[in-house]
Order: structure tokens, then C-alpha cells, then sequence
């Protein structure tokens, strides 16, 4: 005796399509809610932080005279720090691939953001560019210095090194022969899965 369910699964895919609809509807409302409160919160810290900006002109011409006379000297320096950021992107591109050695992914060092803030001025906020920049390009060399030196020179200076990047310490100890010699591949192949 064959058994017709095809009614029951009638019914039950319609209220399947009305249970899906009733999500759909009540996740459109959370969304449109937490958007309306994430205006309004993101207005009402705007008001906030525009209370605490000082005008460019009292910035650049207050006490501050002298440091913004010297702006032109510390903003030619973008010239270079641009031409070490391509040069380290080229550097990179062309000598990691023929080594194997992974790519440091840019994106991870440069985070440029500090311009959004209400509390800043125009001049504030390009000076936040301008040394987001320079101290990503300078973040994003020193990795890449790093990952060469692993795969190029993994000793360790005789004299102890002020900040060294984070790979240092797997560096063999300065005079170890030995163990250079045994343990070298060992110690690039521990960096050869990265992907940052």
C-alpha cells in the first residue's frame, strides 16, 4: 500500500517559504536597525570629536609656527620613502619568487585610517597619512629585510641588536659552525609555509 505524503510536503514547503520569508523580514529589520543606530552613534562621536578640533590656521600659526615652517623639509622626504616603497615592491616581486620565499603581503603593514577622526584638522589629517605611510613603508621593509636575511644570513651579530625584527631569534648564534651548517635548512624551512 503505497502512502500519498504529497499534501503533507505541500504544506510543508509553504511553511518552509513562509518561515524563510519571516527570517528575510526580520533580518532586514535587525540590519536596517543596527545601520540606523551605527548613523546615529557614528554622528553623535562625530559632533563629539568636532568639538575638540583646532582650526588649521590656529594649528599651523599658534605656538606651533616653527614646526610647520619646517614642513616643507619633512614633506620632501615623501620622495624618497615612495621610491623605497616601489623599490622594495619590485625587490621583492622579482628575488622572493626566484628564491621561494613567501611574499610579504603589503596590505597587512599599511593602515592608513587616522584621517577619519572628527577632532583632527586638514593639516593633522595629512600629517596622519603622511607617518602612516612612512612607518608602513618602514614596517613592511624591515619584513622584508627580515625574510631575506632568514633565507640569505640567519647569524646573530656578535653585539646584541636594538629591535630586531622577529625572526632574529631563530638566528643561529654568532661562531656556531656547527650548527649552522647542520641545522640551516631547518631553520628556512620553518618560515616556508607563511603567507604574510
Amino acid at each position: 500500500m503505497k502512502v500519498d505524503f504529497s499534501d503533507t510536503l505541500e504544506r510543508i514547503r509553504q511553511l518552509e517559504k513562509e518561515l524563510e520569508g519571516e527570517f528575510k523580514k526580520k533580518n532586514q529589520e535587525i540590519i536596517k536597525n543596527y545601520q540606523e543606530q551605527k548613523v546615529r552613534f557614528a554622528i553623535s562621536i562625530r559632533e563629539q570629536q568636532e568639538k575638540h578640533r583646532v582650526s588649521w590656521a590656529k594649528y599651523a600659526f599658534g605656538p606651533r609656527l616653527l614646526s610647520f615652517l619646517v614642513s616643507p623639509v619633512i614633506y620632501a622626504m615623501m620622495v624618497p620613502i615612495v621610491f623605497y616603497d616601489l623599490c622594495l615592491f619590485i625587490y621583492q616581486h622579482i628575488t622572493f619568487r626566484v628564491y621561494r620565499i613567501p611574499l610579504v603581503k603589503r596590505k597587512d603593514y599599511f593602515i592608513i585610517d587616522r584621517h577619519h577622526l572628527g577632532y583632527l584638522n586638514w593639516i593633522e589629517k595629512v600629517n596622519c597619512v603622511y607617518c602612516g605611510y612612512g612607518n608602513a613603508v618602514a614596517a613592511y621593509g624591515k619584513e622584508i629585510t627580515a625574510r631575506t636575511e632568514l633565507y640569505w644570513c640567519p647569524i646573530k651579530h656578535a653585539s646584541r641588536v636594538k629591535d630586531p625584527h622577529t625572526r632574529y631569534y631563530d638566528f643561529f648564534e654568532y661562531g656556531d659552525a656547527e650548527g649552522y651548517r647542520e641545522n640551516l635548512a631547518d631553520v628556512i624551512r620553518k618560515y616556508d609555509g607563511e603567507t604574510s
